[in-house]
């Protein structure tokens, strides 16, 4: 019987000599390569990444983050346009006295004093002092209020424009303080703290007043505290 021999037919005619052997393994590592280097690279843009928050991070006010936080690193500047210097009440005992000190518009704008309010009388008024024609001194209600123009000043003073306490609810003893809020026109209030002091003076006519202040005396200069 003859002896059948098989020849060995390379795949799609190329001959097996010609097969790179290594195409598979190759291939091979080149994934795992790649496979490697993927968390390599990967490293370096997290760092520039961490590197960049941690910048923004730093210059970023951690206040800002929580908006609850206190910021607030010395005590409020005092609100409006006014000050005051050296705020004085006439120490009194009986139903009237004298408000005093220095009022300075520091806006840009005229400001009109209206009136104040305080709890330590029944009410309050803006007086100014004039001649009564017989060589003495009387108070009136200041009508229209004290303007103060702007960067000027109004001066309370004894013998002159004050603001007037009637109706005293206690008495006022040197050494206390007298609380009032200023009122000027267009809503604008300010806060005040007077110092109650004594002050020596005459009586005074208070023109048709049912009795006389205790507050201002003739409104000289002060003095004898």
């Amino acid at each position: 019987m003859p002896r059948t021999t098989l020849t060995r037919t390379p795949l799609s005619g190329v001959p097996l000599s010609r097969v790179p052997l290594s195409r598979v393994p190759l291939s091979r590592r080149t994934a795992v390569r790649s496979a490697l280097a993927l968390p390599l690279l990967a490293l370096p843009l997290a760092a520039c990444t961490t590197g960049e928050g941690a910048g923004e991070d730093a210059d970023q006010d951690p206040a800002s983050e929580d908006p609850g936080a206190d910021t607030t690193t010395g005590p409020a500047a005092p609100s409006g346009p006014v000050t005051i210097t050296d705020p004085w009440v006439k120490a009194a005992e009986g139903d009237m006295t004298a408000v005093f000190g220095t009022l300075t518009n520091t806006s840009g704008t005229e400001m009109i004093l209206l009136g104040a309010t305080t709890d330590a009388a029944d009410a309050v008024e803006l007086h100014q002092t004039a001649s009564d024609g017989s060589g003495g001194m009387s108070m009136q209600e200041k009508e229209g209020g004290f303007p103060i123009p702007a960067g000027g000043e109004l001066l309370l003073e004894p013998g002159g424009d004050h603001i007037m306490l009637m109706g005293l609810t206690a008495p006022l003893l040197p050494g206390d303080e007298v609380e009032l809020v200023l009122q000027f026109e267009g809503g604008t209030e300010h806060p005040m703290t007077a110092t109650v002091k004594d002050f020596a003076g005459a009586q005074e006519n208070y023109g048709g007043m049912e009795e006389p202040s205790d507050g201002g005396g003739e409104h000289g200069a002060e003095g004898d505290e």
